[in-house]
């Protein structure tokens, strides 16, 4: 049997880490990226000439980085981290309806800004609540963008994705240098929640979504354990074997990214994997400590 997947992004920290996963698992992959190559088709040729034949499954995440230390928060930047997620979900769902050969999955990851930071509140997949700023807007969009009528017959699935702990992107990647040499430490306070997954969970969990017929509507990327920003920075600190008590200011992020960004690191939302766990998915990584000794490990 052909299994072949479609992934929108697959360049990318999370889409690279898919694409060993599914080939190792004996998937076939082809990429959508700006860039035409091997295995790999440009957003252009999707539009022209839609899905490539025998598409089992299509999972798109495409989408600029919020947090590019190099970019400013400006109004056409701004614009920028929309389209890429938006306009990349709406064009593979235009091809899923315009297929003769329907996959049988269509997978989007959005992500955990679309429930209100709250030091009290704790969030499931149930939670339906109104965009209130930028981020939780384009959290909205970007999930409405990958909705398919319902006769066109495709498992939907919406990851709400934490931070990602991997060792060649995201979070861990900005953070290693500064706490390899002991100048690490919580933002702030370091009391606000910190919504997290290790790269190989969210990554099986996608796997996991595409296995299982029964997995459908909205999931929780997050790992079960409930963490603050501090936590994570002790358990970061404790793996590699530094000292971690360099507090970030905020104002200095709030500087650097502007406030409606750097809330993304300032502020937390209490985050359950409620239905992720009912469906019966296995964390690998279910607790921040061995999350971080394997991204320490796996360094060396």
């Amino acid at each position: 049997m052909i299994r072949n997947v479609v992934i929108g992004g697959g360049t990318g920290f999370i889409g690279s880490a898919l694409s060993t996963l599914l080939r190792r698992e004996g998937y076939g992959v082809t990429v959508v990226s700006r860039v035409p190559g091997p295995q790999r088709i440009s957003w252009a040729d999707l539009g022209k000439n839609g899905l490539p034949p025998e598409t089992t499954a299509v999972v798109n995440l495409a989408g600029q980085n919020v947090l590019d230390p190099t970019r400013r928060w400006t109004k056409g930047f701004k614009q920028n981290v929309w389209a890429s997620r938006v306009n990349s979900t709406s064009s593979l769902a235009e091809a899923i309806i315009e297929a003769k050969a329907k996959p049988k999955v269509f997978i989007t990851i959005s992500g955990v800004g679309i429930y209100k930071p709250c030091a009290s509140k704790e969030y499931t997949e149930d939670y339906e609540g109104k965009p209130f700023d930028f981020l939780s807007n384009l959290c909205h969009d970007w999930e409405a963008a990958g909705n398919l009528p319902i006769d066109v017959g495709v498992r939907r699935v919406i990851l709400r994705s934490g931070v990602v702990l991997g060792r060649n992107g995201g979070m861990v990647k900005q953070l290693w240098l500064p706490f390899y040499f002991g100048m690490g430490g919580p933002v702030g306070d370091g009391n606000q929640f910190l919504p997290w997954i290790h790269i190989d969970d969210i990554t099986r969990l996608i796997l996991f979504a595409i296995e299982n017929e029964s997995v459908k509507g909205v999931l929780n990327g997050v790992s079960p354990e409930i963490i603050t920003n501090k936590q994570f920075t002790k358990a970061l600190a404790r793996a590699m074997w530094r000292p971690a008590s360099i507090p970030v200011p905020v104002f200095l992020l709030n500087l650097a990214f502007s406030e409606e960004r750097a809330k993304m690191m300032t502020e937390g939302q209490k985050v359950i994997p409620k239905r992720t766990q009912a469906y019966g998915f296995k964390y690998c990584y279910p607790d921040v400590q061995t999350a971080c000794q394997s991204l320490v490990r796996n360094a060396k």
